[in-house]
């Protein structure tokens, strides 16, 4: 019984210890952002980590409810909201939203930005940076493909790369407001 219970509690440390570190890939945990408007200081890590508490959620078109389901952009917007960021609630909105960054400026907590999967002239997804690499960075978006929900994509593989139209950081600019 005893080694049973070592055996579990050995696990457990694992699980916490691996999902804290995957949790700070390349992100400063001291990196905060004071905001203006409410004097809040935002952590990009726990954008991330309240983002990641929704992941499975069950996607639905026009959705803004982790109940009843997110579009991708009623997701980012959910998220943000949460931190006292108002962003559009359509993708559309985002195409003249923001600052491009170059690929060696993307941080977890922006905002990528991608053409539609049938329409390569109008913006159709967002999701947000999640592990910052570049353009080999990992993003938290809903999805009405094959995970239909709350997932966690890389914006090198195929379907992403093709579409993407630009990466904005919105914690940033939101505290210049």
């Amino acid at each position: 019984m005893l080694k049973m219970l070592i055996k579990i509690s050995s696990i457990v440390f694992l699980l916490l210890f691996s999902n804290c570190f995957q949790a700070h890939n390349n992100v400063p945990e001291t990196e905060t952002v004071q905001h203006e408007s409410d004097r809040t200081s935002i952590r990009r890590l726990d954008v991330i980590s309240f983002a990641k508490d929704y992941l499975g959620t069950t996607y639905k078109y026009a959705g803004i409810s982790p109940v009843k389901g997110f579009d991708c952009s009623g997701f980012v917007h959910f998220v943000y909201k949460n931190f006292n960021i108002d962003l559009p609630r359509g993708s559309k909105e985002y195409k003249l939203l923001g600052t491009a960054l170059k690929p060696e400026e993307f941080k977890v907590g922006d905002i990528l930005v991608f053409y539609g999967y049938k329409d390569l002239t109008q913006i159709g997804h967002v999701g947000i940076i999640c592990e910052a690499n570049g353009m080999k960075s990992k993003f938290i978006h809903s999805s009405s493909g094959k995970a239909y929900g709350v997932t966690i994509s890389n914006l090198d593989s195929d379907h992403y790369a093709r579409r993407f139209y630009k990466c904005i950081d919105v914690i940033q600019e939101g505290s210049q407001n």
